[in-house]
Order: C-alpha cells, then structure tokens, then sequence
C-alpha cells in the first residue's frame, strides 16, 4: 500500500513538471539577467519597492553599487490615468476605469537598451456617500495595480533574453559572411 502511494505521488509530480507547471508569481528569468542593477528615480517609492519584491521573489541578485558588468533595470516612469465610465442620475461619477503604466528599460553592459511597458487596467466603483472607504479602497486598488505592473515588467524581462539571442545571431551570421 505504501509502494503505491510514493509510485502515485511520484508519478504526479513527473506530469506537473512536464507539463511546465510553476508556482504562480514566478518566472523563468535568463540567466544573464540574474544579477541586476535596480535604478529608479524615486528608490523608496512605493513602485519601486513593488519592482525589487518581485526581483527578489524571482531569485534576482540585486547590486548595489554601480558595476558596469551587470545589465541595469532602469524604472524610467509611470502615470496612472482616471476615466469616467458611467455616472449616477445627479451627474456624479458611478463607475471609474483606472489605467496604471509602468515605463523601464534594460541597459546591457554590451550598449544595448531594451525598454519595457507594462500596463495594467482596473474599473473602480465608486460612492459619493461612502468617499471615506472609497479613498482608501482607491488606494489599495492602486498599490494592487503597482504590483501586478511590477509582475508583467518582470516577466517581460524575457523579451530581452531573445532580443540579445537574435542580435547574436545576427552578429555570428555577419562574421560568418565577412573575409
């Protein structure tokens, strides 16, 4: 009996790993990208504590100092936009359509520079009569969409993982044909 549980249990986890089957919040990252130089104009702000979280979570050795071997994540800007949506029957906003952009690029030690966008979009609804609440839901609504924007800005880092493949291969290719 206990020999088919461990061959069950072994057997389940053979197809969860065949299947490309990760923990959700991580990401494959390349190992040139590995070890980074986090840069951003506002190092203590709420994004980019956002950004580093999701680095760390991901197994991304930050530096701090400024190595000129190691590519730099460079967080270059964000703007959060409010749209109105729907209205109440007095004319006062009902329904609010928040967009959060996430601008950065990647600085590689070759001179390369790959930028990166993430965009995240959230409706919000919202009640003149409960402005207290609705304030502080805003705002955690806001930091929720920082985060989830650091998420997709960490998993496009794969972009640039193939962006530095083809140029190599561009480059052989070129070396290849030249006497």
């Amino acid at each position: 009996m206990r020999y088919l549980i461990t061959l069950l249990l072994s057997l389940s986890v053979l197809v969860t790993a065949g299947c490309g089957f990760r923990l959700q919040g991580t990401t494959q990252i390349p190992e040139e990208l590995k070890t980074l130089q986090l840069s951003s104009n506002a190092p203590y702000s709420s994004l980019t504590r956002a950004v580093r979280e999701q680095l760390k979570l991901n197994n991304v050795k930050l530096i701090e100092n400024g190595k000129t071997d190691i590519p730099i994540l460079k967080i270059t800007g964000s703007s959060e936009k409010t749209e109105t949506v729907s209205i109440y029957q007095d004319g006062k906003s009902a329904e609010k359509q928040l967009t959060f952009v996430l601008n950065a690029q990647v600085l590689m030690p070759n001179g390369s520079v790959y930028p990166l966008q993430s965009q995240v979009e959230r409706t919000f609804f919202d009640n003149p009569l409960e402005a207290l609440a609705k304030d502080a839901e805003n705002e955690l609504v806001k930091q929720e969409m920082r985060e989830q924007a650091a998420r997709i800005l960490i998993r496009k880092l794969l972009i640039v993982h193939t962006a530095e493949l083809e140029k190599a291969k561009s480059e052989t290719a070129t070396t290849a044909v030249e006497p």
